[in-house]
């Protein structure tokens, strides 16, 4: 599973980083960015939930 967060859909409300803080985090202009790129098997469910949390859909899941 790989996943990235577009930056011009983003708008910083931290929902994914509160939802899966291993993977994403907020950078220093405020938006969301994946730590890593390559998700474990341990983290993909909160990834997806994540994906599904973020009001802009700026999260990309590929499976």
């Amino acid at each position: 599973m790989k996943v990235k967060v577009n930056q011009d859909s983003c708008i910083g409300c931290g929902a994914c980083a509160a939802v899966c803080e291993n993977v994403f985090e907020l950078n220093d202009e405020g938006l969301s960015q994946a730590k890593v790129t390559e998700i474990n098997e341990k983290d993909s469910q909160d990834v997806r939930d994540a994906a599904d949390a973020c009001p802009t859909g700026a999260i990309e899941v590929e499976e």
